[in-house]
C-alpha cells in the first residue's frame, strides 16, 4: 500500500494566541461511535492530561454551543460525523476511507474558528489526538500547539507496524514484566508513535534445548496456567507465581488494547525436554510424546480464553521450536486450539523452513494467516530487500540434515534469511517482515532518511508491513542475565528509569515513518528541540549519519547471517591472515572456508563483491559492475566524518550537554563513528592483503599492515571511550563473541596484526613487484573511488500480463559499449537470468520471454552496462544517499490478493 498523504492550507485559521485563552474546550458528540469508543476516549484523556500538565484549563463539552466565547475549541469526531463533515467540506478535504486514516484540520463551525481532530476509524482518531498531545508536550506554547495552520490528512503506508519485546532472562526481564507502573507509559509511547501491534514474545531464550540454564517462560504454557485434564506443571514454580504471571499477561494485553493497538503473543518454543542440561532453574513435568500435541492444543485454547485481549499468536514452527520439521499433525493440532477458542485470532508463523503443507495447514483453519520472514537475515541491512541470497543459503542436495531441521537446512534452506518464495501473487496470507536484533542491539540509533526508505520497502510486493525486535532484544539470553540496568551502563548516571526510555527517539523516528514515510520533520524534530535546544539539528544529523554505518557493514560483509554468531556492534575480529587465529572461528558456520576476512560473502552477493573476488576483478581489469569493498569503505568514512562534524557542533551548541540524554547520545554516536572508521580501514587492509596474496606485491602488504594498524588504533580508542561507560561484561549470550566489552576484542586483532607483520618480515628482502596491475590496484585500494554517474532513461512497465513477453529498453545520450539485462522472479529460491541487450538507435532493448512471465510471482530486474572493461555500472543502482531500491519490480496486471 502506498502513502497517499494530503497536505493543504487550512481555511480561516492562522494561529491561536495562547496567553489570551481562558480554556481549551474539547468538543465530542456522545452519539459519535468513533469519538465515543473506549480507545478514542482514552486518547482524549491523554490530550487533556498533556494540556493540564502545561497549566492549561480543559473543559469537556458535548457540543459547541456550550463553549465560552474565549474558549479555544477542538472538535473530536469520526470523519463521517455530523460535526466533522461541514468542517472538512469547507476545507475541501476528504479523509480516505481506509483503516487508520486521520485528519487534523482548521476551519469554522457554529460561526467560530475551531480545530478538528478526526479519523476514519477509532485508531485514526487516536493517532490524531495523540499527535496533538505530542505537540502540546514538546512545543513552547502548549495552546498554540493546537493550531493547525496547515491541515493534515494521512493514511498508513504499512498495514502492520509492530514492535516485539522478548522475555529471555529471568534476571533481566522479570522486573519489567511485572512492572505495572511501567507498562502504561511504555504502551502509550508506542501508540503515540503509531505502532499498531505489540508482540510480547516468550520462549525465545534458546534456539535449541541444550545446555539450558534459564528456562523461565521457555515452554510458556505451564508458567501461565494449569490446564484441566493434564498434570503438566513446573515443579520449581509456585502456583501463586504462575497465577501472577497470567494476571500480568491479562493486564499487559488489556492495556495494549485500551490504547487502540493489537496485542500479539509470541510462543516460540514448544519443546519441553531440556537436553544435556544438568543445572536448569526450571523444568517441565507431566508431558510425554503421547499427550504433547493435545496438551498444547488445549493449553493455547485455555490461554486465549483466559486473555481475551490477545488478537494474534506468533508461532515458530520450524525445528528450533523443539518440534521436528515436518511434524504437520502436531501443528494442525495446535492450530485447532487457536481455531476453537471462541473468537477469530490471527496465526502468525515465523517463516524459516516454511513449506506449502504447513501453509495449507494454517490456511485450512479459516483464521487470518500471516507469515513473517526475516528482513536482512537476523540483522539490519541497507533500506531495501536484498537482490539475492548468499550461495550458502541455496539448497544443497548433498548436505546431510537432522530430523529436527530437515527442511530449513535442506530443501527449504532459502527460507532461512529472507522472504524466500512467499511473495507470490494472490496469496491467501499476509507477509510481515521481521527485523532481528543482530546488527545493533545496544547503541542509540535514529535516521529519518533511511527510516523512510525502510518503511517503503516493507510494502514490497504487497507485503503487509514489519515487526521490529526492540533495542536490547536478547539482552541476558541463554542464562547470562546480570542484575541491574538492562542498558548495560557501568556509569549509573546514564541509566534511564525504564530501559526503553533511552530509545524514545529511535522508536519515534521508526514508528512515525512506518506510518507515513513522508511525515513532516517536525514529527521528530520537536522532540530534539526540547531536549537539546539550539543543538537539535546537529544531534539529528550526528545520529542519522552514525545510524547508517552498521547496516552498510552488514549488507556488504555478511560474516554470518545469524545474530547468535555475528555482532558487528561489538565485533569479534575475523583474521585477515591466518584462519586459526581466534580459535578457528568455528562458530562462523556460514562463512566460506578458509574463514578469513577476505572470503566473507556480502549478504547481497548479487550487487556487492567479496574482498577476494573484488581483488581478482581488479587485477584482471575486467569489472562486473558490482559495488566494491573500497566503495563501501569510502561510504563508511564519509558517514563517520559527517557524524563527527555534527557531533562536535552539537557539543558546542546543545542545551543540557551534561544531561544523561545528551551524554548517552554522544557516547553512542562516538562509538559508531569509531566502528565506521574501523571497518573502513579493515576493508582497505583486506583488499591490500588480497592484492599481496594474488600478486606477491610487497608494497601492498606494507600498506595492508599500515591500514590494519590504523584500524586497530581506532578500535582501541572507541573501546577506551566505552571503558567506565558500559559494563565490562555485556551479555546477549553465553559464548565469548556474545558477551564482554570492546576492550576484549583487541587481543585477537593484535594476533592477526602480528601474523601480518611476520609475513612482511618474511618478504622484506623480496624484490618489489614491477607488475603495473598491482601498483594500480594498490592506488585504488587506498584512494577515493570515482563516483558512479549513470546517465540513462528507463520507464518500467506499470504491470505485465502473465504469459506475455515484457519488452524493456534503455535510452542514452552517450551509448555504452554493451548492456545486459538481469531478471528474476521475486522468489529467492531462484537465480537470475540474464540476456545481452540489442542496440536500436540510441537505445538498448531486451525481452523477458513469455514463458518466464508465466509464473505466480512478480518480476524484478536491473541493468548492467559497460563503458569499457574497467568501467561497468549497474542501473538503477543506489542513489547518492544509498536509500533507493537498486532494481525495478513489476507486478502482474490483475491482482486479487488480500492486500
Amino acid at each position: 500500500m502506498k502513502v497517499a498523504g494530503i497536505t493543504t492550507l487550512g481555511s480561516g485559521f492562522t494561529g491561536l494566541p495562547a496567553i489570551q485563552a481562558n480554556a481549551v474546550a474539547i468538543v465530542s458528540d456522545p452519539t459519535d461511535r468513533i469519538a465515543g469508543s473506549s480507545s478514542a476516549q482514552w486518547a482524549i484523556r491523554e490530550l487533556e492530561k498533556s494540556l493540564q500538565a502545561r497549566g492549561v484549563v480543559v473543559r469537556r463539552l458535548a457540543n459547541l454551543s456550550q463553549a465560552a466565547g474565549s474558549d479555544i475549541c477542538l472538535v473530536v469526531a469520526g470523519a463521517q460525523s455530523a460535526l466533522a463533515q461541514p468542517i472538512l467540506g469547507a476545507a475541501n478535504l476528504k479523509i480516505p476511507a481506509v483503516a487508520e486514516a486521520l485528519g487534523l484540520v482548521s476551519g469554522k463551525a457554529a460561526g467560530r474558528s475551531v480545530s478538528l481532530a478526526c479519523g476514519h476509524d477509532e485508531r485514526g482518531l487516536v493517532y490524531a489526538l495523540l499527535e496533538l498531545a505530542d505537540r502540546v508536550q514538546y512545543e513552547p506554547q502548549p495552546v498554540s500547539a493546537l493550531a493547525i495552520p496547515k491541515s493534515i490528512v494521512e493514511r498508513p503506508a504499512n498495514t502492520v507496524r509492530s514492535l516485539t519485546r522478548l522475555f529471555v532472562s529471568e534476571v533481566e526481564d522479570k522486573p519489567w514484566y511485572n512492572d505495572r507502573e511501567m507498562w502504561p507509559h511504555y504502551l502509550t509511547m508506542l501508540a503515540a508513535q503509531r505502532y499498531n501491534r505489540f508482540n510480547l514474545s516468550l520462549g525465545i531464550g534458546y534456539d535449541f534445548l541444550r545446555n539450558v540454564t534459564d528456562a523461565y517462560f521457555l515452554f510458556a504454557y505451564p508458567f501461565l496456567l494449569s490446564v484441566p485434564g493434564y498434570n503438566v506443571r513446573v515443579p520449581e514454580l509456585s502456583d501463586a507465581e504462575r497465577d501472577k504471571n497470567l494476571a500480568m499477561l491479562k493486564f499487559i494485553s488489556e492495556q495494549t488494547v485500551a490504547r487502540g493497538m493489537k496485542f500479539q503473543l509470541g510462543l516460540w518454543m514448544h519443546g519441553y525436554e531440556w537436553l544435556d542440561s544438568p543445572t536448569p532453574n526450571y523444568t517441565i513435568a507431566g508431558l510425554t510424546p503421547e499427550n504433547h500435541g493435545a496438551y498444547c492444543r488445549d493449553a493455547v485454547r485455555a490461554l486465549l480464553q483466559a486473555c481475551p485481549a490477545i488478537s494474534g499468536v506468533t508461532f515458530r514452527v520450524h525445528g528450533e521450536s523443539g518440534v521436528n520439521e515436518g511434524s504437520y499433525q502436531f501443528w494442525k493440532t495446535v492450530f485447532e486450539g487457536v481455531a476453537t477458542c471462541g473468537r477469530k485470532v490471527e496465526i502468525d508463523m515465523h517463516s524459516k523452513g516454511m513449506d506449502q503443507t504447513m501453509i495449507d495447514s494454517a490456511v485450512d483453519t479459516g483464521l487470518p494467516i500471516t507469515i513473517s520472514p526475516k528482513y536482512w537475515a537476523e540483522h539490519m541491512g541497507m533500506p531495501y530487500h536484498q537482490a539475492d541470497i548468499r550461495a550458502l543459503e541455496v539448497p544443497d542436495p548433498k548436505k546431510k540434515t537432522s530430523t529436527l531441521m530437515n527442511l530449513s537446512e535442506g530443501s527449504r534452506s532459502f527460507m532461512r534469511y529472507g522472504y524466500g518464495d512467499l511473495l507470490r501473487e494472490n496469496r491467501p496470507y499476509d507477509v510481515v517482515h521481521r527485523i532481528w536484533p543482530g546488527t545493533q542491539r545496544l547503541l542509540l540509533w535514529g535516521d529519518p532518511v533511511t527510516g523512510a526508505a525502510h518503511a517503503r520497502a516493507f510494502s514490497f510486493s504487497g507485503s503487509a508491513g514489519v515487526e521490529l525486535m526492540e533495542p536490547l532484544s536478547f539482552k541476558g539470553r541463554r542464562g547470562t542475565g546480570i542484575a541491574g540496568g538492562r542498558c548495560g551502563y557501568s556509569d549509573a548516571t546514564l541509566e534511564p528509569r525504564w530501559d526503553w526510555e533511552k530509545y524514545q527517539y529511535s522508536l519515534r523516528v521508526f514508528g512515525r515513518l512506518l506510518y507515513n514515510p513522508d511525515a513532516e520533520p517536525d514529527t521528530w524534530q520537536r522532540y530534539l528541540r526540547k531536549q537539546f535546544g539550539p543543538g537539535a539539528g546537529d544531534v539529528e544529523q550526528a545520529l542519522a549519519n552514525a545510524t547508517r554505518i552498521l547496516p552498510i557493514v552488514l549488507t556488504t560483509h555478511g560474516t554470518s547471517a545469524g545474530n547468535n554468531t555475528y555482532w558487528p556492534e561489538m565485533y569479534t575480529n575475523q583474521p585477515i591472515v591466518d584462519p586459526t587465529i581466534n580459535g578457528n572461528l568455528t562458530h562462523l558456520y556460514d562463512t566460506p572456508a578458509p574463514k578469513v576476512f577476505g572470503n566473507v560473502s556480502p549478504l547481497d552477493p548479487q550487487l556487492f563483491l567479496a574482498i577476494n573476488a573484488y581483488v581478482k576483478e581488479l587485477l584482471k581489469g575486467d569489472r562486473s559492475g558490482k559495488y566494491t569493498p573500497v566503495e563501501t569503505a569510502q561510504w563508511l568514512e564519509d558517514y563517520a566524518a559527517e557524524a563527527d562534524r555534527h557531533l562536535k557542533q552539537a557539543e558546542l551548541k546543545a542545551a543540557g550537554r551534561k544531561s544523561p540524554e545528551f551524554r548517552r547520545m554522544a557516547i553512542d554516536v562516538t562509538m559508531q563513528i569509531g566502528l565506521g572508521r574501523f571497518f573502513a580501514g579493515k576493508f582497505r587492509a583486506g583488499v591490500l592483503y588480497g592484492i599481496f596474496e594474488q600478486t606477491g606485491d610487497v608494497d601492498a602488504l606494507k600498506q595492508a599492515l599500515q591500514q590494519y594498524r590504523q584500524a586497530r588504533a581506532v578500535w582501541a580508542d572507541l573501546a577506551n571511550r566505552a571503558r567506565g561507560v558500559y559494563k565490562p561484561d555485556i551479555t546477549v549470550g553465553e559464548r565469548a563473541f556474545l558477551r564482554g566489552h570492546w576492550l576484549d576484542r583487541l587481543p585477537a586483532m593484535d594476533q592477526d596484526i602480528a601474523a601480518m607483520a611476520t609475513k612482511l618480515d618474511q618478504h622484506k628482502n623480496s624484490t618489489a613487484s614491477q607488475d603495473s596491475r598491482a601498483r594500480l590496484a594498490v592506488q585504488e585500494a587506498l584512494g577515493r573511488p570515482r563516483q558512479r554517474v549513470i546517465s540513462c532513461t528507463h520507464t518500467p512497465p506499470l504491470s505485465y500480463q502473465v504469459g506475455q513477453p515484457i519488452d524493456v529498453e534503455l535510452s542514452f545520450e552517450k551509448m555504452p559499449a554493451a548492456a545486459r539485462l538481469y531478471y528474476r522472479h521475486v522468489n529467492q529460491a531462484e537465480r537470475y537470468e540474464s540476456v545481452d541487450m540489442q542496440v536500436v538507435g540510441q537505445r538498448y532493448r531486451a525481452t523477458i520471454p513469455a514463458a518466464y512471465t508465466n509464473s505466480p510471482y512478480p518480476l524484478q530486474y536491473y541493468f548492467e552496462f559497460r563503458e569499457n572493461p574497467t568501467s561497468t555500472l549497474l542501473y538503477p543502482g543506489f542513489n547518492k544517499a544509498l536509500t533507493s531500491q537498486p532494481y525495478f519490480m513489476v507486478r502482474q496486471s490483475v491482482i486479487t490478493s488480500r492486500e
